[in-house]
């Protein structure tokens, strides 16, 4: 299917990819009816995903099938009202309905809002209320339920609600909550696996929105980034270059739906490509499970966030065959050298990093053709017109950190990039003015063109004149063996203005205590600028994360301030 999208798909090197990489963009490109059908009209066999669960069991879908499974939700929404234009919420954790329900939507034209399991009823009526979501089609567990029954009051826009699966409570009682709601399975079965593309005014247009999500900011109320009809054609360099796809291949992202690396992984750039979904729908993360079921389904690429690589390092690896994967990515954060290299040691592989946002595609990663630089972020993706700047928007010298921009304006931005905040004038005017889009991310660049994280513009510390990074003293300090997980922030200090803080996860065998503090502080010394050490350590059982996994620096922050 790639072929249809790229006239040119291998490059001999990274500047010839950068070079001569060329997206061709269809006139109303859908998803659904170009790449889901697109595979079921040319081989119905395909295979295109491998669900299975931590209960045992497994489903195989082809394309074939899923076409006919999609066609049948595509009508079932029609018969509930949904229309082009519509706003769904999605809550569905890892449910193979929720790829159903995806391209369905896609299909008829609606605005697909995935969204978390994690999220309260203050949450969910903020969201409803934001972007007018219509219907809302969740998991049927008892906790999800609950807080959506309790937002329904509060969210006069929500006019439906359907529920999957069949789920016990916590006392294995059977959770019963049908007044109001629709048993999707049962009532997208009754209808017809046959529905033609729309024409006219019901087709989708590439500019029209496809895709919306709430990001989960560390701060403040999330924003609404919405994408349109040509955002999974950026993704081909996601999963074809960066993360290596393979044709027939499995891959596995691990992801839940309601983030954004779901998009990023489990669905757009590895189908396009041909790749066969991993679903692991795993109600908790045991690094030993997770690993023999990669093992026992001979897993070919692998894609996980620094969180997941900090635990699986923390095994006896040396148990697992891997011998099936081909290749290791990671995003979401900087990863830390010590885990890249226990990881390499004990499989051989080396995890690529990866950097982009909600409201990109990957914008810089180690492609294939280039060597990790361990903790860069690597160089940039075709089609991004990236730059790093200062206050006032001009370059800045290789060696200068500044902010990462994308030099472009809103109405030629490159396919894959978001289209600005829904509803929210103000704020994309405040980030994309001036010819660029500003991701708000600081970093600097080498004189081999690799770019190196230093953080969210609000995580620099600037401690007496100097400015320190998070990443460089959490990597230092998570060489130390009693490190687990680790978060630097500024915390206030009368004299220096802020300080370093350490607020520290320790691994099993170790315990707090003033010797251990003093251990980590003269570590770090040693390891990195003696400036940069930590002044305060404090320990804590779990680091505060958002949905996607990533650590809420701006939380830990905000406590240091009332401390």
């Amino acid at each position: 299917m790639i072929h249809k999208y790229l006239p040119r798909i291998e490059f001999d090197s990274y500047d010839d990819f950068i070079n001569n990489y060329k997206l061709n963009i269809p006139e109303n490109f859908n998803f659904g009816f170009d790449i889901v059908d697109g595979w079921a009209n040319d081989n119905p066999d395909k295979p295109a995903m491998v669900w299975c669960n931590s209960e045992g069991e497994e489903r195989r879908f082809s394309f074939g099938e899923l076409k006919k499974l999609t066609n049948k939700a595509a009508n079932f929404f029609l018969s509930t009202g949904i229309k082009k234009g519509d706003s769904v919420m999605l809550i569905l954790k890892r449910r193979y309905e929720c790829w159903i329900c995806m391209v369905a939507l896609h299909k008829i034209g609606a605005i697909c809002i995935p969204a978390s399991i994690q999220l309260t009823t203050k949450d969910i009526v903020y969201r409803s209320n934001a972007a007018s979501v219509k219907m809302i089609v969740s998991v049927k567990e008892e906790d999800i339920i609950k807080q959506i029954e309790g937002a329904i009051p509060d969210s006069p826009t929500i006019v439906s609600k359907a529920f999957v699966g069949n789920v016990v409570n916590a006392n294995a009682e059977l959770v019963d909550f049908n007044e109001g709601w629709v048993d999707f399975n049962i009532e997208y079965d009754k209808c017809s696996e046959v529905f033609d593309r729309p024409t006219g005014i019901n087709a989708t247009q590439n500019t029209d929105i496809m895709l919306m999500y709430f990001t989960s900011g560390t701060t403040g109320m999330p924003k609404m980034v919405k994408h349109d009809y040509t955002y999974p054609l950026g993704h081909i360099t996601t999963a074809k270059y960066w993360q290596q796809v393979e044709d027939g291949g499995l891959h596995l992202t691990v992801a839940d739906s309601g983030w954004a690396k779901f998009g990023w992984g489990k669905i757009y750039g590895q189908w396009i490509c041909g790749a066969v979904q991993f679903v692991y729908d795993m109600e908790k993360f045991i690094p030993d499970d997770l690993m023999r079921t990669m093992e026992k389904y001979k897993l070919t690429t692998f894609c996980a966030p620094p969180t997941i690589y900090r635990f699986l390092i923390k095994e006896d690896l040396s148990k697992y065959d891997f011998s099936s994967l081909h290749h290791c990515s990671t995003a979401g954060e900087p990863l830390n050298p010590e885990v890249f290299n226990q990881f390499y040691q004990a499989t051989g592989l080396k995890i690529m990093e990866g950097f982009g946002q909600s409201e990109s595609t990957v914008l810089l990663a180690t492609f294939k053709w280039l060597e990790p630089k361990i903790g860069s972020m690597g160089r940039p993706a075709p089609l991004y017109n990236m730059s790093i700047v200062d206050e006032n928007g001009n370059n800045v010298e290789e060696g200068i950190e500044g902010n990462i921009v994308i030099r472009c304006n809103t109405e030629d931005k490159p396919a894959g990039l978001f289209g600005g905040y829904y509803r929210d004038e103000e704020l994309t005017n405040k980030v994309w003015h001036d010819g660029f889009y500003n991701t708000g991310d600081v970093a600097w660049r080498d004189g081999d063109g690799y770019y190196w994280f230093i953080g969210r513009s609000d995580d620099v510390i600037k401690c007496s004149g100097y400015r320190i990074g998070p990443f460089e003293v959490e990597s230092a300090l998570l060489e130390h063996p009693s490190v687990l997980e680790c978060a630097i922030t500024a915390a206030p200090d009368p004299i220096r203005g802020q300080v370093v803080k350490a607020t520290v996860v320790l691994a099993k065998t170790f315990k707090p205590s003033d010797e251990l503090i003093k251990e980590l502080q003269n570590h770090v010394k040693h390891v990195t600028a003696p400036y940069k050490y930590p002044r305060i350590v404090e320990f804590v059982d779990e680091l505060p994360k958002t949905v996607s996994g990533k650590i809420c620096r701006g939380q830990i922050r905000e406590e240091n301030m009332k401390k």
